[in-house]
């Protein structure tokens, strides 16, 4: 089995807070970094922690951005806790105490990068917390998507104190291969079944409310699409915080980070990322709408509600 953690570049690693998060530090690779970027940090989902962006890295490291991976409290090489006792709230406290540690090395806001249960959490601390962009990566959606795309069919079952990790007894998805599966399976572990209980409608939960109209820095929500509730719940997702909007057809949930087109999803966040430096430097100029759609196979149209850099 390929491990990817262990083959990352060089890096930096700390500890954070009294819950002593791990935190890993990427800079970006000699001689390409340009003046004035933000950095970037990457929030994991569920049962996962900072090697779930095993792939991405080296990529956002070429092009010049500094990357900070921070693991939530409890996950990957974070201090262990009991998981019984922690809830959504704390999770956001540990993201606040990534980003004040970034912008107290850095001087600048990052831009947030949010998958599955990292994204509604990042969403939800986009209210209050001032970062420079949010780009949600298969999110985990907020009560009023659901209201408006409801999960069909469900019946939700009590997460119990502790959430046990997915078995992923399955050899191969639709983007994924066995390898990847392995990696995955090797890592992953136990989740707060109260922070389950709070966001996950699988869960029964009612759901975390978002006020979209308080996330005021530019978006992008990127969504793996099976079906047309999938796109229409990124669409809706999209609507809601303000942001743009790519759905990538024929890809998973944990396959748009770790399977065989991880880097269709790279791609379109890369050309977001070039896109919001280029209105940084000109706060005046209308974010470009329509240049961008259907450049990768199986991605639909992009869709734009944000209307300028500066929204």
């Amino acid at each position: 089995m390929r491990d990817y953690a262990k083959e990352l570049p060089e890096h930096r690693e700390k500890f954070i807070g009294e819950n002593d998060l791990f935190l890993e530090v990427f800079h970006r690779n000699h001689g390409s970094q340009q003046p004035g970027r933000p950095p970037l940090l990457f929030v994991h989902g569920a049962f996962t922690g900072s090697w779930m962006w095993s792939k991405y890295i080296p990529h956002f490291m070429a092009a010049g951005w500094d990357s900070y991976c921070i693991n939530l409290r409890g996950h990957y090489k974070s201090r262990s806790v009991d998981f019984t006792q922690v809830e959504f709230a704390h999770y956001l406290e540990d993201i606040r105490e990534g980003i004040a540690e970034i912008v107290d090395e850095t001087g600048s806001p990052p831009v947030v990068m949010g998958f599955s249960m990292g994204g509604i959490l990042s969403q939800k601390l986009a209210e209050s917390v001032e970062i420079a962009g949010l780009v949600l990566i298969d999110s985990s959606i907020c009560r009023q998507v659901h209201d408006a795309v409801p999960y069909q069919d469900l019946a939700p079952r009590a997460p119990g104190l502790v959430v046990p990790a997915p078995a992923r007894g399955e050899q191969f998805t639709a983007d994924e291969t066995s390898e990847d599966i392995a990696f995955q399976r090797k890592y992953l572990s136990m989740e707060s079944g109260k922070a389950f209980g709070a966001f996950s409608f699988h869960f029964g939960a009612q759901g975390i409310s978002v006020d979209g109209g308080r996330i005021t820095c530019p978006s992008l929500v990127i969504s793996a699409v099976g079906d047309e509730d999938d796109d229409h719940r990124g669409r809706a997702a999209a609507r809601h915080i303000g942001g743009e909007y790519m759905g990538l057809s024929g890809t998973t949930h944990t396959g748009l980070l770790v399977g065989q087109r991880y880097h269709e999803a790279v791609s379109i966040i890369m050309d977001w990322l070039a896109r919001l430096e280029n209105c940084s430097s000109q706060p005046s100029k209308p974010w470009p709408a329509n240049g961008h759609q259907n450049r990768l196979p199986g991605a639909t149209n992009i869709e734009l509600h944000g209307p300028r850099c500066d929204k």
